[in-house]
């Protein structure tokens, strides 16, 4: 039953909780849900499993769908549903056909890990707060699902939509921290037998107190994830629980707390480190004669094998063996490179996520510290991050960055003691660890301030506090500033010494311009849509245009007129983009990379080079093939549809150094016509002091993914013209709302 009214004069939210607390109790979970504009949602609960449990329904209200989808993924049940070789469209694997990550799924359903975790009472197990959110959450979803017929065409009727469990949470945050580990290797987990002779990006900024006008911290975050993978989406809330919890951001749909976001006096933000390996390789001798069999120390070791069976469309089973060892599966393939399984060797993947399901402990932990000390303190107490480089800063203008996750303990040293010949090229080359796995002196290391065995401690990570910037965009960590380079770390956690994207060079250069931001020059900063590369390489590929067939003169004009910005209206824009996406691969500098001017260097295309003329030629013609102009506006081709209405969107590849980075499927025939990865949930946090953060957010793909939703498109529209929402945090603000709307959720048992 709902409850939904007006908010009257002289009586607030607040005061309606309290009043119906104790009937509540006696009738199930309870939680008040304030919507304001945008359908944001703020909710109030007495207690952590209420709090989960309004979370839960307000999710459900908006992304049931993606709720279901999820569940399905998670559950192995996909092929059942929806057909064994369809693509799965989900985040979570880099599985190609449903049926593959069903047998992933069910594989690792099979062995009850995630069960096992969270029977765990100490600290590898959920801390008792996460326990009561996961139970209320899935309260929630499974309440909503029960009151209300779901209209959302995408699951409408569907026999596929059912009830969310607590397991089926807990299974979703196990999958999650596996997604550059196992689950890159999902194919190859399910296919690996023995025979005879995948994107998340982001940009992050934390200031300190000398580079904002106020002397205080000031936060934005641009994650960077797909835009139609449904265990993947980002959702914005604000949670309360008086007293005890106070936090607005962004998080992932069906996982409680919040993945990105602020309290009232820090603000933190997040990269996924992609230059960093959660996992390692290990090469195992075979037993002659046996491929089943490997040495450890010279005595023999059975590998495990694990018959998975799953049920597809027409009722049949289809099962399929798995091969484990001490250390993980067996892999026929990793990152792209061959891993054959012979008579005398198999390469078997350890993933450090494979015993983390505490991205909830941290994620709750982190939300109610004070500033940034103490939020650092909870972080390395709880040690949950699977993947993500994490950003801090405070009221009182105190900045920190730490690469502070999980990752396996392979220093330096022990690579070089132990990489097999193939480990030696993949470690200088990648981070890729392909260890000896004979041996147990190579199995990983063990630091006494780790919580989980074989990960590092905190203190063999990078961290680096700051007054002025720091700031990341999926580069190593080695200049997250480049005034004070972080060395000393192990090669499994990044380069250094090397070339930065052209992202990464943007963002520092225009940082290091110095000078005092404010809240409006971060967002502006934030939707610049600079194209760095441009200003490397224009001017000269304008003279070698000019130089070229007279056929070219069209587009060496609307190259020389181009704004160098990837806004809806930059003309000029897409034939960059075009020419760029075939240069890019074969340019050559006049001037290299050098470690001196890491942000400078290289620079100078060398035009003599014949492949950046032919990417030139190959771009106009890509155009107009397409009937496309070639100085036409960039969002006349660069657009998502929603409902029939053609939304158009600013914003260019990571390729091209654009801040604002976004990503779609190119038609020849039509442009980028859907967003397939970029920009997600935006915040920019900024602290004056006043005990209400002065922040305004956007999620660049809206609230809802029901197409039937008003708030399946309103955000996008906001992002389209560079629009954000200003966020109401504080009690008076939020009462303010002209859209307020207060909604009663109850639970009846």
């Amino acid at each position: 039953m709902l409850l939904r009214s007006k908010l009257t004069a002289g009586v607030t939210a607040m005061a309606l909780l309290w009043a119906g607390a104790a009937t509540a109790e006696a009738r199930g979970l309870s939680a008040t849900v304030r919507y304001t504009e945008y359908g944001i949602p703020h909710i109030v609960a007495t207690s952590y499993r209420d709090l989960g449990f309004g979370q839960g329904y307000a999710a459900a209200n908006d992304n049931m769908c993606s709720l279901a989808q999820t569940m399905l993924t998670t559950s192995g049940t996909r092929s059942r549903y929806l057909g064994a070789d369809v693509a799965t469209g989900s985040g979570l694997t880099r599985a190609r056909t449903n049926l593959a990550s069903d047998l992933y799924f069910q594989g690792i359903n099979d062995t009850g890990v995630v069960e096992r975790l969270v029977a765990r009472k100490d600290k590898l197990g959920p801390t008792t707060e996460v326990r009561e959110a996961v139970a209320g959450y899935a309260a929630g979803v499974s309440e909503y699902l029960r009151e209300n017929r779901i209209t959302d065409p995408a699951c409408a009727g569907k026999p596929w939509l059912r009830p969310m469990t607590e397991i089926d949470i807990y299974r979703h945050v196990y999958a999650l921290g596996m997604v550059f580990g196992q689950a890159a290797a999902a194919d190859g987990i399910v296919a690996a037998q023995p025979k005879p002779e995948q994107s998340i990006g982001s940009n992050a900024i934390a200031l300190g107190s000398a580079m904002t006008t106020t002397g205080r911290g000031m936060s934005l975050a641009n994650p960077h994830l797909p835009w139609n993978t449904p265990d993947l989406r980002l959702w914005q809330s604000h949670l309360t629980i008086p007293g005890r919890m106070d936090v607005a951001g962004g998080g992932i749909v069906g996982v409680p707390f919040l993945w990105l976001g602020h309290n009232a006096s820090i603000a933190w933000s997040g990269t996924a480190a992609d230059t960093t390996r959660t996992y390692s390789v290990f090469a195992l001798k075979l037993v002659p004669g046996e491929r089943t069999k490997y040495l450890v120390d010279g005595k023999p070791e059975d590998m495990v094998r694990r018959d998975v069976t799953v049920t597809v469309q027409d009722g049949t089973t289809v099962t399929r063996p798995q091969w484990w060892s001490r250390y993980g599966p067996i892999v026929p393939a990793v990152d792209g490179r061959d891993l054959p399984w012979t008579s005398e060797t198999a390469y078997a993947l350890a993933d450090a996520n494979a015993e983390n399901l505490r991205m909830t402990n941290s994620l709750e932990r982190l939300s109610r510290t004070g500033d940034t000390a103490s939020a650092f303190r909870a972080l390395e107490e709880t040690q949950g991050l699977p993947w993500m480089n994490i950003f801090i800063t405070d009221a009182k203008g105190t900045a920190k960055y730490s690469q502070l996750h999980n990752i396996p303990n392979v220093s330096d040293e022990r690579a070089a003691r132990c990489n097999t010949d193939l480990g030696k090229q993949t470690w200088a080359q990648d981070g890729i660890a392909v260890l000896d796995g004979s041996r147990t002196d190579c199995a990983w290391g063990r630091d006494a301030d780790a919580v989980q065995a074989g990960a590092f401690g905190p203190a063999e990570l990078p961290s680096l506090q700051r007054t002025d910037f720091l700031e990341n965009s999926n580069d190593s960590y080695w200049l997250t500033n480049p005034a004070q380079p972080i060395t000393g770390f192990s090669r499994i956690l990044g380069k250094t010494d090397a070339e930065r994207t052209a992202r990464t060079r943007g963002a520092l250069t225009e940082l290091a311009k110095g000078g005092k931001h404010t809240r409006q020059s971060l967002q502006d900063l934030m939707f610049s849509n600079r194209d760095y590369v441009a200003d490397l390489v224009l001017d000269d590929t304008v003279t070698l245009c000019r130089t070229m067939s007279a056929d070219l003169a069209e587009a060496c004009d609307a190259l020389s007129t181009w704004d160098r910005k990837h806004d809806v209206e930059s003309r000029g824009a897409l034939l960059f983009d075009r020419f760029w996406a075939k240069a890019r691969g074969t340019a050559t500098w006049k001037v290299p990379f050098s470690a001196a001017d890491p942000v400078g260097t290289p620079n100078t295309l060398d035009t003599s080079v014949p492949t950046v003329g032919q990417a030139l030629v190959t771009a106009v013609n890509d155009l107009r093939t397409a009937g496309i102009p070639l100085n036409a506006p960039l969002g006349d081709n660069q657009y998502v549809v929603r409902n029939g209405e053609r939304i158009p969107i600013d914003g260019g590849t990571a390729g091209l150094g654009v801040f604002n980075s976004i990503r779609g499927a190119w038609d020849p025939a039509k442009g980028y016509t859907e967003m397939q990865h970029g920009a997600t949930y935006l915040h920019v946090v900024a602290f004056d002091g006043d005990g209400c953060p002065d922040a305004v957010t956007l999620l660049a793909y809206s609230q809802s993914s029901d197409s039937t939703s008003p708030h399946f498109s309103d955000q996008t529209k906001l992002y389209s013209k560079k629009q954000w929402v200003t966020e109401r945090f504080c009690e008076k603000d939020v009462l303010a709302s002209p859209e307020l709307r207060v909604v009663k959720v109850r639970q009846h048992l």
